[in-house]
């Protein structure tokens, strides 16, 4: 890894879930930017990977993301971010995610 990427993960600081966001792990791309996810309030649902994560951010099948669900569909979400190795490793200290839920994806 370079240095620069270094030092842009360990600056980083680590985005926590506010009120209407919810940590989800991805389970299945399905296409045309949208996702499969079980959330961590046990509910699976539908996220939009929106366009300024497109090309830039790649999302794969057990990556945690962080998502703010619908209100109009709350079996749809909007992915807002996309949680590093490390990162994950915190959240799941932190308890926003059990690691039961990390288990029956993988």
């Amino acid at each position: 890894m370079s240095k620069k990427k270094e030092e842009a993960s360990a600056s980083r600081e680590l985005l926590l879930p506010t009120e209407g966001q919810i940590v989800c792990v991805v389970t299945e791309i399905i296409g045309a930017d949208w996702v499969k996810m079980l959330c961590a309030d046990g509910v699976e649902r539908m996220g939009r990977i929106p366009g300024k994560f497109r090309r830039k951010v790649w999302i794969a099948p057990g990556d945690l993301v962080l998502a703010a669900p619908w209100d109009y569909q709350k079996n749809k979400a909007d992915v807002l971010y996309r949680y590093e190795r490390d990162e994950r490793k915190r959240i799941i200290e932190m308890g926003y995610i059990s690691k039961e839920i990390l288990d029956l994806v993988s």
